[in-house]
């Protein structure tokens, strides 16, 4: 798989992680609050649920542009902007591990350091080139 196919697939993989949360959270927000994983950090509240849900398709945005485009300075904020998420979502949920079983907390965090570890590695492809197109210049007229 080439390096641009590899970016494309993973761009939409990561588009995927954001769609499907956001559209739950949007949709149905109370059973989405009713996921072990969720629920554990009372108290519920709509308003935020549904801030965090339109974020993640806000996010999705960027990342399906990216994955369409494959423009690099469009594909590295992207990424730049899922991992500043998912770093900061590991980092709240490792501390607060207590209430799940040890199976679910380490599954958890395994999940979540995936979702790291997948965009820093993206991150480091295209950063790398994988033949991304360049920004498009703007061609300077002389002035009459």
């Amino acid at each position: 798989m080439s390096g641009r196919a590899l970016l494309r697939a993973g761009l939409g993989l990561l588009a995927g992680t954001q769609v499907v949360p956001a559209l739950w959270i949007l949709l149905l927000p109370e059973l989405f609050w009713k996921w072990p994983w969720v629920s554990h950090l009372p108290p519920y509240n709509e308003h935020l649920l549904r801030d965090f849900g339109g974020a993640s398709a806000a996010l999705a945005v960027v990342l399906c542009s990216a994955a369409a485009a494959l423009e690099r300075r469009l594909v590295i904020t992207a990424l730049v902007a899922y991992l500043v998420s998912s770093v900061a979502h590991l980092l709240f949920h490792a501390q607060h591990l207590e209430p799940l079983s040890a199976a679910s907390g380490a599954g958890f965090m395994a999940l979540l350091g995936v979702a790291v570890l997948l965009p820093a590695a993206l991150l480091w492809l295209a950063a790398g080139g994988a033949a991304l197109r360049e920004p498009e210049r703007p061609v300077r007229r002389p002035a009459p």
